[in-house]
């Protein structure tokens, strides 16, 4: 089921992208728009995952380090391959997973969130990575990202054929004009807000097999931290990839929670209070 709904995401994405390149060029602009599309989407596939872990000079834990005898229990428990550890050597706290599918999946943590967290802690946020890796959703966040920036590009070249009065464009340069504005801004709300889901799904993954106190205490430290200091190499196109938004210092609120990469810690912890409440803590070393 999660295979399938990153393929219509995939699909319905370059669908998006194929209609506004006939927007801007007909069936020539429809034809070239495929033809990136369709690259885009073997590149997302196939090195996203490398290119992000590079970024952030995430270097690979060796098999015997404790994370993955913890690891490794925690994947037993959800029924998932060991993925590949990573450790980036910064110390603002935070985490992230990456990769096509469970078959070839990496986490990466932050020394300062292994300084900051106790073990319990730890567990939990690395479940709630598995929980990403399960549900297929780096993947999708990552072709989301590339597609957004993308139609951003098609749209800036719609606004100046408006602007210039292009053959194509010169019967509704207003139509162009509008394309232009809403269709990024329609794209990067749907980027995040996917992105904000699959947040929930994630923690209550991790709620299911370590606990989910354990995990709200963590999210408290961590946005706490990130308040303080941002994770070198941070952009806005990969904060969606950390458990906690490298940009969490300050409050949206109203038309600008549109553009959160994440819920709020505030609503996270509360759904986890409420799981735990419901369902009885087990922690991680006598579960």
């Amino acid at each position: 089921m999660e295979i399938f709904k990153t393929v219509f995401f995939m699909v319905a994405l370059m669908l998006l992208f194929v209609f506004i390149g006939g927007m801007i060029g007909g069936v020539g602009g429809m034809m070239i728009a495929f033809c990136i599309a369709v690259a885009m989407n073997f590149f997302s596939y196939f090195y996203s995952d490398k290119l992000i872990l590079k970024r952030y000079n995430a270097q690979e834990l060796n098999s015997s380090h404790p994370l993955y005898h913890m690891t490794k229990k925690l994947c037993f428990k959800a029924g998932l391959e060991l993925p590949k550890l990573y450790i980036i050597s910064d110390s603002v706290p935070n985490a992230f997973a990456t990769g096509r599918n469970p078959a070839n999946a990496a986490v990466a943590l932050t020394t300062g969130l292994l300084d900051t967290l106790n073990d319990d802690e730890i567990a939990a946020v690395i479940a709630h990575e598995l929980g990403h890796i399960r549900h297929y959703d780096i993947l999708t966040g990552s072709i989301a990202a590339i597609f957004a920036g993308a139609i951003a590009i098609l749209a800036n070249f719609a606004q100046f054929g408006a602007m210039l009065g292009s053959n194509q464009n010169r019967q509704n340069p207003i139509l162009m004009i509008a394309l232009a504005i809403i269709m990024p801004l329609a794209a990067t709300i749907i980027q995040m807000s996917i992105s904000r889901s699959r947040e929930f799904e994630a923690d209550r993954f991790s709620a299911s097999i370590t606990s989910a106190n354990d995990l709200a205490n963590a999210l408290l430290k961590l946005e706490s931290s990130n308040q303080r200091g941002v994770v070198k190499n941070a952009n806005e196109q990969t904060a969606h990839m950390f458990i906690i938004s490298p940009f969490s210092g300050g409050i949206a609120s109203g038309i600008s929670n549109l553009f959160r990469t994440h819920p709020t810690t505030k609503q996270r912890v509360e759904r986890l209070r409420e799981l735990s409440y419901q369902n009885p803590a087990k922690r991680y070393f006598n579960s």
